[in-house]
């Protein structure tokens, strides 16, 4: 048994990501010709793909129910595509045996949804649990301080992020800064032309 870990946790995972939730849903179970070995490829998947780490899959997380549902996490949409699209991998053939053997029939459904995540654009709490969902995969921190509320775990998130905007900010500020200094010193000049010229019965221009 995992071990339970006693305090409020939260996950943190490095960048952006993509969280990949898959299920099935038997709706003829009499039909176990057509159902079981949609059931049965998942597994091949997971351990062909936990031999593949260059692949970028990060690791899963199945939830209770019948069928169940499984999140998956990855490092890239573009990662996760390539794996779906690979006629070397477990995925394919068991794509297209689903195709020929269920396709419409209604026999057995199979569904997906796909989130791309940035950082500070989530948020994760677990109290007395083990590692869990994203917890297996990134980095489990205390939930205390500004991590204590929902809101302060979605910020903190992305402290990076802010840290990064400050800086560019603050270049920004210095060059805007710099700009309006050019102008008071060209329109100083300017000045100091029109009114040394004007002594002299001058044109500004001349």
């Amino acid at each position: 048994m995992a071990q339970i870990i006693k305090q409020r946790m939260t996950a943190r995972l490095d960048g952006e990501f993509v969280v990949f939730l898959i299920g099935m849903r038997i709706n003829r179970f009499w039909n176990l010709h057509k159902w079981l070995p949609v059931a049965r490829a998942m597994p091949r998947m997971l351990a062909e793909l936990a031999r593949r780490p260059e692949s970028g899959f990060l690791g899963a997380q199945i939830y209770g129910g019948i069928p169940p549902v499984m999140a998956q996490y990855w490092r890239s949409f573009a990662q996760l595509e390539a794996y779906a699209k690979d006629p070397s991998s477990e995925h394919f053939p068991a794509w297209r045996s689903f195709n020929q053997r269920v396709r419409n029939s209604g026999d057995v459904g199979i569904w997906h949804e796909t989130y791309l995540v940035r950082p500070g654009q989530y948020e994760t709490i677990y109290n007395n649990m083990p590692p869990y969902g994203l917890g297996t995969v990134g980095q489990l921190v205390p939930a205390i301080g500004r991590l204590e509320s929902a809101g302060g775990r979605v910020s903190g998130g992305s402290a990076a992020s802010e840290k990064g905007g400050r800086l560019t900010s603050a270049w920004s500020c210095r060059a805007v800064i710099a700009l309006r200094e050019a102008e008071r010193c060209a329109l100083t000049r300017t000045n100091y032309r029109s009114t040394t010229a004007a002594r002299a019965g001058e044109s500004p221009a001349a």
